[in-house]
């Protein structure tokens, strides 16, 4: 009897002594494979689609502030920060800042929600794959509204994944406008 719990025991304790080389053996190691980076999609080389079905780039505002808002119709918060974004444009469009609104809507919905609410800067059509690129702006939930800020230079200065206020926003600009 003593024999077998001697056994039982030494077994016991390689067990233990196993497991404890094992955890010291990855501790510090990631035991995840590696995220896959999507490449950084420069955001003068995007060329979208206008509401008259035109390819519009976005290089033609380079040397501005670029205030770029993802969006849909049917999202509620993005269409409550909308009016206030085109009170801004009106402000500031001789300052050098652009808005562009960039929505994974179809045409139809997007000139409908235009009659209803007049915006007063470039919307342009998206496909998935440019939200998807959103992400390397910050966006990676992929969530709508998202608001990126770029200064004259084209460097990314600011983003907000969610509702952006016109005070909060008018604040950046006005930052930016400085420098």
């Amino acid at each position: 009897m003593k024999r077998s719990l001697l056994w039982l025991a030494l077994g016991g304790l390689a067990l233990f002594a196993a497991l404890i080389g094992y955890r010291l053996g990855v501790l510090g190691k990631s035991t995840e494979a590696p995220i896959p980076v999507a490449p950084k999609i420069p955001i003068f080389d995007l060329v979208l689609t206008g509401l008259d079905a035109k390819p519009q780039s976005l290089a033609q505002w380079r040397g501005k502030i670029l205030v770029i808002n993802y969006w849909a119709t049917w999202c509620h918060p993005c269409r409550e920060e909308m009016p206030g974004f085109s009170r801004l444009q009106e402000k500031f469009r001789d300052k050098g800042v652009q808005f562009v609104g960039i929505s994974i809507d179809d045409a139809a919905k997007i000139i409908e929600f235009q009659k209803e609410t007049p915006v007063s800067y470039p919307l342009l059509i998206g496909s998935m794959e440019i939200m998807k690129s959103s992400a390397d702006l910050g966006n990676t939930r992929q969530a709508l509204p998202f608001t990126a800020v770029f200064d004259r230079e084209g460097r990314l200065a600011a983003t907000k994944l969610g509702r952006l206020s016109e005070s909060e926003l008018e604040r950046q600009l006005k930052d930016l406008i400085s420098r």
